[in-house]
């Protein structure tokens, strides 16, 4: 098939060239006129633009036309001293540089650029990185590819970074990134195709990493069953669609066969592979076999280890005549090669390519050694992120263990100073009966049970004032936190912590300034935590009128806290969520006792519930934390997802 491909591709050419010759040029007249508006227009930025949005520039007017007037403008930037305009010319320059194949010019450009970037427009920017990128690429320089990539991320662009990973054969940090960037869920919403490619890339990641080999073949297998059962039910309903799954098919065989040469099942390995070369000729067609080669390279070993040299060597022969090769195919190639001729008995030729294998091996060792530091600072990375999410968790459980201990402390304090004054009032009482002579001693006690009851509401009022204040060097210590902390979604947590904890500290504060510390009276208190809440969005332009039923309602601490943290969470997603688009709107909360049970209601006129809210909210801190907060106070939360706006209600007693 090779033979053909290379004896049909002149014929080919010639044909194109008396077909395009006795055509109208239109490509050519608009090659002209792109090149003769590039002229026509004054700023470098119109410029710019025209280039990169222009097709066919080419066609008439050569690339190498284009950079010599490219190179002409820049020195006469260069001698008008515009640095404002160069940059715009020499990206134009490094695409030209990539399209006529110079590359290390590109680079070397790029590079210049680039070191240059804070002073670049971002339009320059943007285009320059992805110039770079595909430069980089060609030159196999995947650790600068890396760093670009990285900094289109930083732009907001989507890119994919497991790529890269991948040819810098760091496979694992390149399966966390895919699995990152590909959740499963969103995946399986694509069709049968694209996540039978899903457990195909994950399998390629887990075989190349070396580690991973029967799990690989596990995902392999679970990706062959799903394409073979679109394959046999779909039929050819879409052919392009079709061709690609059977190309996928060959893909996942092509693995398994890689799986099991590992394995040292050479024998069963062999028709696995030769249906990976079989899927890559469609691939490839009119490409460098890359695909291809691998696959001979793997089934000329396989041929070796089974003592069929013939079939070994036809292997060998086409990976030689394939066109340049990468370093660890090469090296592979010539240790091949050497195996083959001392099966042979020529051992002449099989020492050439043994020194010829030891030789690059060595300097393939070094780029390994380089590999593998890279893949230390990589994992670095990650392992720090990860280190990140395990501290907050420390934290939580630090703090619920704190609460817990504060509120032990407060019961058992309580218990003390009733039974400290249920024993004196005995006291009292006896003394009385015993001797109503005795009046001093009975004033006396009087005063001491005055006393104990002062210092008792003193210490409680101490008590509330020493939680609040704790509570806030909590949230102190959050906010910190938050500003040193890189990750979006560590801030995020952070913040929505932090609201938790500002609202059980106001709960202790009302506590200590009210007479009465056994209740807290609830209009307002939800007046104050509004409040607190309205503060961190108005800075965001939110216009929210809340309307509060509370009046004449009073709550013990112990439910108290649990209707805080729910109306925190609650008011928190309206303004995030209900409220973000037109940032106006009502909430109506409700909380007053009917007969024996207190009920809560909370609405809000924003944009509503999704219909399916049950179901994607399953994996929400903050519904669950609600839950659990009705069920702490013996309740169910009930939630209207038909109601326009959100609405949820419950009667606790």
């Amino acid at each position: 098939m090779r033979n053909l491909t290379y004896h049909t591709t002149p014929f080919l050419l010639i044909l194109a060239l008396i077909l395009s010759i006795g055509q109208p040029s239109e490509a050519n007249a608009q090659s002209q006129d792109a090149y003769s508006a590039f002229m026509a227009l004054e700023t470098a930025e119109e410029r710019f633009d025209l280039f990169f949005t222009k097709q066919q520039k080419y066609t008439g007017v050569s690339a190498y036309r284009w950079k010599e007037n490219i190179e002409t403008i820049i020195k006469r930037i260069n001698i008008a001293e515009d640095p404002i305009s160069r940059p715009y010319y020499e990206t134009m320059l490094c695409q030209i540089y990539e399209d006529i194949g110079s590359y290390e010019k590109g680079a070397y450009l790029a590079d210049k650029l680039l070191a240059d970037e804070a002073n670049l427009d971002l339009k320059v920017k943007r285009q320059l990185l992805k110039v770079a990128d595909r430069i980089y690429s060609e030159m196999q320089l995947f650790q600068k590819q890396l760093e670009v990539r990285k900094a289109q991320e930083r732009l907001g662009e989507k890119v994919e970074l497991y790529t890269v990973y991948a040819d810098l054969g760091l496979y694992r940090q390149a399966l966390i990134d895919y699995e990152i960037r590909n959740p499963k869920q969103e995946v399986m919403k694509a069709g049968v195709i694209r996540l039978a490619r899903y457990y195909k890339d994950r399998a390629d990641f887990k075989r190349l990493d070396g580690r991973l080999t029967l799990t690989a073949v596990k995902e392999y297998e679970e990706a062959l069953s799903l394409i073979e059962e679109y394959i046999n039910t779909q039929g050819v309903n879409d052919p392009e669609e079709f061709q690609e799954a059977l190309f996928l098919r060959g893909q996942i065989l092509g693995g398994i066969g890689r799986c099991l040469l590992v394995q040292g099942r050479h024998l069963e390995a062999i028709p696995y592979l030769e249906q990976g070369v079989s899927s890559g000729k469609r691939f490839e067609k009119g490409k460098y076999p890359y695909h291809a080669v691998g696959y001979w390279t793997d089934l000329a070993e396989s041929y070796l280890k089974v003592d069929r040299l013939e079939m070994s060597k036809l292997y060998l022969d086409s990976v030689a005549q394939a066109g340049p090769l990468a370093p660890s195919t090469k090296i592979r190639y010539y240790h091949l090669k050497a195996d083959h001729f001392l099966e042979a008995g020529d051992v002449k030729n099989a020492a050439t390519y043994l020194a010829k294998y030891s030789k690059g091996s060595d300097s393939l060792e070094k780029s390994v050694m380089g590999k593998q530091l890279l893949g230390q600072f990589v994992a670095f990375d990650i392992d720090q992120q990860t280190k990140r999410v395990l501290e907050k968790q420390r934290m939580d459980l630090e703090r619920n263990e704190n609460e817990l201990i504060e509120r032990d402390k407060i019961i058992y304090l309580s218990i003390v100073a009733l039974l400290f004054s249920l024993l004196c009032v005995v006291a009292l009482i006896v003394a009385y009966m015993k001797s109503v002579k005795n009046k001093r001693l009975i004033e006396d006690q009087k005063q001491i049970i005055e006393s104990s009851l002062v210092e008792k509401d003193s210490l409680l009022k101490e008590i509330h004032h020493r939680v609040k204040n704790n509570l806030q060097m909590v949230s102190s210590l959050m906010s910190l936190q938050s500003k040193n902390t890189r990750s979006q979604a560590a801030i995020n947590a952070l913040k929505e912590g932090q609201s938790r904890v500002r609202a059980m500290a106001l709960i202790h504060q009302k506590l200590y300034q009210n007479d009465d510390l056994s209740v807290i009276w609830m209009q307002e208190y939800i007046e104050s935590l509004i409040a607190s809440i309205q503060s961190v969005f108005k800075k965001e332009g939110y216009d929210i009128t809340i309307h509060i039923d509370a009046e004449k309602t009073e709550l013990d601490v112990d439910r108290a806290i649990p209707i805080g943290l729910i109306l925190n969470e609650l008011v928190s997603n309206s303004y995030k969520y209900a409220f973000a688009e037109n940032k106006k709107g009502n909430i109506n909360i409700t909380l007053h006792k009917d007969g024996e049970h207190y009920k809560f209601e909370y609405r809000d006129d924003g944009k509503g519930l999704p219909a399916d809210f049950e179901q994607t909210s399953k994996g929400s801190m903050g519904l669950r934390l609600i839950k659990r907060l009705a069920n702490q106070l013996r309740s169910e939360l009930a939630i209207d997802t038909q109601a326009k706006g959100a609405h949820f209600w419950f009667n606790f007693g």
